[in-house]
């Protein structure tokens, strides 16, 4: 792996899923801001790119074998892991979060601020990705799932009400970045997800569930933004062709 400081990080996140975690620690930006170069993702961040580079080369000696290669797997799969895993993740997560921010608000909301701004941007955020998904389940997804049908033969493809799948691809990718922005909204008024001194056990967990929640998204929207859609818009133009 030839990286530098100068590599777009989706191209690192894309090399392993080690990568990704590395990047990931170091609160480097790899979905919504991927098309940066490494030294740009950490400007402002305090973190070091040639120490990210060097944990990325050294993590990348434990890959596991059987980790999905999602930029060579049918899109299909794709898909289907991406509905399985974090669409089923996000609609689990956002009412056990939405329990648990209101316990801790009616608990400690007089003394904590900062609780109430959090329930305003996740009731915003869940709102919005709960409307996001379906119209990726219901429109975008089972379009690129027949495209791929239709480039392997199996079927003729009917054309789409909006014309190209550039377009529903910029409208979700527009959408990542907003939730992307509420989420680190979060982040910053919960001072990083660290719980005050002395707080309860509801209080801790609303910060775990909180940054699980964040790290998820990440991947989700890595997965989207860096393999999904490039490779449903790249298989678009050659069938056109």
């Amino acid at each position: 792996m030839n990286f530098s400081t100068e590599t777009k990080v989706r191209e690192i996140a894309l090399s392993n899923p080690e990568a990704r975690h590395v990047l990931e620690d170091a609160g480097v930006d790899y979905c919504c801001g991927g098309g940066k170069s490494l030294h740009e993702a950490c400007s402002g961040t305090g973190a070091s790119a040639e120490e990210i580079l060097r944990r990325v080369r050294e993590n990348s000696k434990h890959v596991r074998p059987d980790a999905a290669n999602w930029t060579s797997a049918p899109l299909s799969d794709l898909t289907r892991h991406i509905r399985e895993n974090h669409h089923q993740y996000v609609r689990a997560a956002i009412p056990r979060i939405r329990v648990l921010v209101n316990k801790v608000k009616a608990k400690h909301g007089s003394t904590h601020g900062e609780i109430a701004v959090i329930q305003e941007l996740f009731t915003r955020v869940g709102r919005e990705m709960i409307m996001h998904m379906q119209k990726e389940e219901q429109i975008l997804f089972p379009y690129i799932e027949a495209l791929e049908r239709s480039a392997n033969g199996n079927g003729a493809l009917e054309p789409p009400f909006f014309q190209t799948v550039r377009n529903p691809v910029q409208a979700m990718m527009k959408e990542h970045d907003a939730a992307g922005d509420v989420v680190k909204q979060i982040r910053n008024a919960s001072g990083e997800y660290v719980a005050p001194d002395g707080a309860c056990t509801s209080f801790q967990a609303l910060y775990e569930d909180l940054k699980e929640f964040e790290e998820d998204l990440h991947l989700h929207v890595h997965l989207e933004n860096n393999i999904l859609f490039p490779r449903a818009v790249e298989l678009e133009s050659a069938a056109s062709e």
